[in-house]
């Protein structure tokens, strides 16, 4: 028994470290990739992407972090937004955001995206701020638990206020300095390496008791 349920554990945390990788390596894989093999420079968005040589690299990557989201059965609670997770990122893959620069009214595929990206980053802030940030009602948190704490907390908060940010940067009427600049592109990286910083502490490769 004990075995077994030290392989859990195991298993859990190799998990946990898999999906924090994922998160950290995404957007600057895309960046540089993109570079490389289409030789542009940053596309507008994170989900621009699909329309690049990146495609699949973009999909896959979604893909293996909605498995791995979804198998995630640590608790009832992180078992329901592993799956709410997993279903999310898996609609981000399958239906891809409206290209840039398109016209026709309202495409019904590209709102089905910015759903499930909603749903995506909202769940993963509440891993950050709700389910990560638990302690054990008879046992006081050590201070590397603390510490732990405060980490997903500030990914919690910085995935929060990146989404937010981007909606209405991406709102913005555009007149030519958003190609520039890339703001949405920098804002949804970033809450997308917060949310791979708390899964790799939550994996215990840093900040263990």
């Amino acid at each position: 028994m004990g075995e077994r349920r030290a392989g859990l554990v195991l298993s859990y945390l190799a998990l946990r470290r898999s999906v924090g990788v994922i998160g950290l390596a995404l957007p600057l894989t895309l960046a540089v990739g993109g570079l490389v093999v289409d030789g542009s420079g940053l596309h507008p968005t994170i989900s621009d992407y699909y329309y690049s040589g990146m495609r699949d690299v973009l999909v896959g990557s979604l893909c293996a972090m909605a498995v791995f989201l979804a198998s995630y059965r640590y608790d009832r609670p992180d078992a329901v937004a592993g799956t709410v997770a997993g279903l999310a990122a898996v609609g981000v893959a399958l239906f891809p955001s409206t290209p840039a620069g398109a016209s026709g009214g309202v495409d019904p595929v590209g709102v089905v995206h910015l759903i499930c990206a909603a749903t995506f980053f909202l769940t993963l802030a509440w891993f950050c701020l709700a389910l990560f940030t638990r302690t054990h009602p008879d046992l006081p948190p050590t201070a590397r638990k603390r510490q732990r704490n405060a980490v997903y907390r500030v990914c919690g908060a910085t995935i929060l206020i990146s989404v937010a940010l981007a909606a209405v940067t991406g709102a913005l009427p555009d007149d030519g300095w958003m190609a520039a600049v890339h703001p949405v592109f920098y804002l949804e990286s970033l809450a997308v390496i917060a949310f791979g910083v708390a899964w790799f502490v939550k994996g215990e490769t840093i900040l263990t008791d």
